[in-house]
């Protein structure tokens, strides 16, 4: 099992770093957009700043699970992004829809494993 944790880990942690990186240097081509798809990206430019904290998201969040440091943040920090990116591709751009479930299952599968770490979320209230 923690070979298989370590793999996911990985995994999943080069994803979000490699691509929040191309975000922010552009050193791998993007695929034309579906005109829905090219419309929320043009909103999203239109902003001046959601680029930078989706990619900067994705680096941060990528980098900490690449080393192995503080592996439940990155996963608290990267679940919002990943959400966004299968109602994408369920609603915008089905073509890559695929690659997403298997981010959403890497990161189900490490937020399971890592169960511990948020159980205090789901707890009860705190009595003083």
């Amino acid at each position: 099992m923690r070979i298989a944790v370590i793999v996911a880990r990985v995994l999943l942690g080069l994803l979000f770093f490699v691509f929040g990186l191309n975000g922010f240097l552009h050193f791998m081509p993007n695929p034309p957009p579906t005109p829905a798809a090219g419309a929320f990206f043009g909103a999203l430019i239109a902003t001046r700043y959601m680029f930078f904290l989706i990619f900067g998201t994705q680096v941060l969040g990528g980098a900490l699970l690449l080393i192995g440091v503080a592996v439940p943040f990155a996963l608290v920090l990267l679940a919002p992004v990943i959400v966004n990116i299968l109602f994408f591709h369920i609603f915008l751009s089905p073509d890559l829809l695929p690659m997403a479930l298997l981010v959403a299952a890497l990161e189900l599968f490490l937020a399971w494993y890592y169960r511990a770490a948020f159980a205090p979320l789901f707890g009860g209230a705190v009595r003083t």
